[in-house]
């Protein structure tokens, strides 16, 4: 009986992870939309300054309830600053990207990150990948390549922006899933805190005047990536890492959902087709996930292990 309900405890653990990476998924595309708008007007320094005060209207209760001295009490301190510089590099290099290309272009560079993470997780997180759930993370970012089409323009300096950024991502999502005893609060806070440094130093001779619009715009980009941040790292200490990354395909669709509402943008059958591929390849691995924690290993067909 107890083995049963540690089993069923366990796998409600999951799904809270995996509801709140989904979650934080939607906010990152809203976190996108918005800094693609603020990026046409103002230098990246200048966006990660702002983005990073905003950050604090959200992280300052936070703080002031954990105590300031618990940000300073931290196992590990090498790869906690490893993970602060590609969580930063992510930040900077993704605004620096879509100062250049269009959302969608780099969007397709980010939707490698699964990748990328079940990749890391199998090497350095010992969460072993079937055969067919690395089939099913590469049928998934076919679909992407579907539904967005990637243009000649990602043949330039700015790609390589776009791809740096996407693999500094998926670093820092695993790192995360690494440091989980490290509480949420003192993850994000310093990565925000990086941020605000990384900020000031690329604004400097590229300060602009901006009206209150734009100032609240690119406070509310903070709150609403903090928030983003803290469910994805809640849900990384809940769920494995190669099991939350198919997740990040969901930006996909949000995209679509957002562009119609906000821009009046309806899909093709190409998108159409490119997201159902990536649906169908994001429930598949979650289904076999499941399939092997739940069910006894011998009533499971192999999956490659």
């Amino acid at each position: 009986m107890k083995t049963k309900t540690a089993v069923v405890g366990a796998g409600n653990l999951i799904m809270t992870g995996v509801v709140l990476m989904l979650l934080g998924d939607l906010l990152f595309a809203l976190n996108d939309a918005m800094g693609k708008w603020l990026m046409t007007s103002f230098a990246v320094g200048q966006v990660l300054v702002i983005r990073s005060v905003g950050a604090f209207i959200v992280l300052g209760p936070m703080i002031l309830r954990q105590g300031p001295m618990a940000l300073f009490r931290v196992e590990q301190k090498g790869l906690q600053f490893m993970r602060v510089a590609m969580a930063t590099g992510d930040v900077a290099l993704f605004y620096a990207a879509v100062a250049y290309l269009p959302l969608a272009d780099v969007m397709t560079f980010y939707m490698a990150g699964p990748i990328y993470i079940a990749a890391l997780s199998h090497f350095f997180l010992g969460e072993k990948i079937g055969w067919r759930r690395w089939l099913a993370v590469l049928v998934g970012f076919a679909g992407v390549v579907i539904a967005l089409r990637p243009s000649t323009a990602m043949l330039s300096l700015p790609s390589f922006f776009g791809l740096a950024g996407s693999f500094s991502f998926a670093l820092s999502l695993v790192m995360s899933r690494y440091l989980r005893s490290t509480s949420d609060t003192t993850l994000v806070t310093w990565q925000t805190v990086a941020a605000l440094v990384t900020g000031i130093g690329l604004s400097i001779g590229n300060w602009q005047p901006a009206t209150l619009v734009d100032w609240s715009g690119m406070l509310l980009l903070g709150v609403v990536a903090t928030c983003a941040h803290l469910l994805i790292t809640r849900s990384l200490k809940l769920a494995p890492a190669s099991l939350l990354a198919p997740m990040q395909y969901t930006l996909l669709l949000w995209a679509i959902v957002l562009g119609y509402i906000f821009f009046n943008d309806i899909p093709d059958m190409q998108i159409v087709i490119g997201a159902a591929i990536i649906v169908f390849a994001g429930l598949f691995i979650f289904h076999r996930k499941n399939l092997k924690e739940t069910v006894p290993a011998e009533a499971v067909p192999p999956d490659g292990h």
